[in-house]
């Protein structure tokens, strides 16, 4: 993957700070997110999506899906107004993603381990600016 640019890093910061990618704003919105975070069932992918902690069930699996593919559509966008692929911005939201999380929020962490996030600062990908 090319470097990734500053102006795809403040985009995706703006992204993530408006709300653009599922943040705990976008959970009181959607109860069944928000239980599901705090239950420790979902958490923030390197990749910039969400993903299933635990066992997978239809429900868990519609919440991601459904706010995966509003992710997608946002990254799209932005990576294009940004002349940058959708992975280099959903990496760099994901960064920042892992980065907003709060203690007892789950993360994956480097080596795709899913990691429960404490007052430390959460482990990032080494591409993450």
């Amino acid at each position: 993957m090319s470097r990734i640019s500053k102006s795809v890093l403040a985009a995706a910061v703006a992204a993530v700070s408006l709300g653009a990618v599922a943040s705990p704003a976008f959970a009181q919105r959607d109860p069944a997110y928000a239980a599901a975070r705090a239950a420790g069932q979902v958490g923030e992918r390197m990749d910039g999506y969400l993903g299933i902690v635990v066992a997978e069930t239809p429900d868990l699996r519609r919440i991601v899906n459904d706010i995966n593919i509003k992710r997608r559509a946002v990254y799209s966008e932005r990576a294009k107004a940004n002349n940058a692929t959708i992975e280099e911005y959903a990496l760099t939201a994901g960064c920042q993603a892992i980065l907003a999380t709060e203690p007892g929020e789950k993360y994956q962490a480097p080596d795709g381990s899913w990691q429960t996030r404490t007052v430390a600062a959460p482990l990032r990908d080494p591409r993450c600016p």
